[in-house]
């Protein structure tokens, strides 16, 4: 296993972890966040005693077609693989891993899903321990925020909080004149403070750990999008084309 400073020095010249001081994994966690934008913030807002940020940008190699020695070598997967510091498939060894939640972290759309995706898929073939042992979360950033002169913001992270916001503020006697409401279209929206106080501050954030049949779902939709079954995959794009206004595979 790399130790610390060789891997700062290591995955630093790829201008990825921006790491966290503490070396004990039960108190570390790691945010894998989609995009240089959201990156750069959730490295200013974060606690780096204990919180480690990696960005990723692009998109990530087809785990469904790809060799262990491929996806060790690729220079989206890499980073990922030396920041966990356990090693993949058969050689991961659940008691190395640098962290003790592996946290990922991608906007609320249809991008962000496919990142999702394609990183539960990458955990579950060949880091499954790390799902059986509750290490790995999902972030969960808000989808609007609400705001007024005199009032403190509000933030609401599905649409039933927006319709319990506006009822709370209704019964409260605020009117609605002159609240303003954002929605937020990606976590590089958001400037530091403000992604800290929604999504890393442990005593506000909201985060999903991931079953293990979280991760089988995953990647059974990652394998019919990207297997070689054309037919499936027609049937399924049919099904959801209604929900979907950009898909991207």
């Amino acid at each position: 296993m790399l130790e610390r400073k060789a891997l700062w020095k290591v995955l630093h010249f790829h201008g990825k972890l921006a790491d966290c001081s503490g070396k004990d994994p039960e108190l570390c966690e790691v945010y894998i966040v989609e995009g240089d934008s959201a990156g750069g913030s959730a490295k200013q807002g974060r606690d780096r005693s204990f919180q480690a940020i990696l960005p990723l940008w692009g998109k990530m190699l087809n785990v469904e077609k790809s060799r262990a020695d491929k996806i060790y070598g690729n220079d989206k997967l890499q980073p990922v693989i030396l920041a966990i510091g356990a090693g993949i498939g058969a050689d991961f060894d659940i008691t190395k891993i640098r962290y003790g939640k592996v946290i990922i972290m991608a906007d609320a759309d249809v991008d962000g899903a496919h990142i999702r995706t394609l990183l539960l898929t990458f955990f579950f073939r060949y880091m499954r321990p790390l799902i059986e042992n509750g290490n790995v979360y999902l972030a969960q950033p808000p989808l609007y925020k609400l705001s007024k002169k005199g009032m403190d913001d509000i933030y609401c992270y599905t649409d039933e909080d927006l319709a319990k916001a506006y009822k709370e503020l209704d019964e409260k006697g605020i009117p609605r004149d002159g609240i303003s409401i954002q929605r937020y279209k990606g976590l590089g929206e958001m400037n530091p403070d403000q992604l800290w106080e929604t999504t890393m501050d442990p005593e506000r954030r909201i985060l999903i750990k991931v079953r293990l049949d979280d991760a089988m779902k995953a990647d059974e939709t990652f394998t019919l999008l990207m297997g070689d079954d054309i037919e499936p995959r027609r049937q399924f794009i049919e099904q959801n084309a209604k929900y979907v206004q950009n898909l991207d595979i």
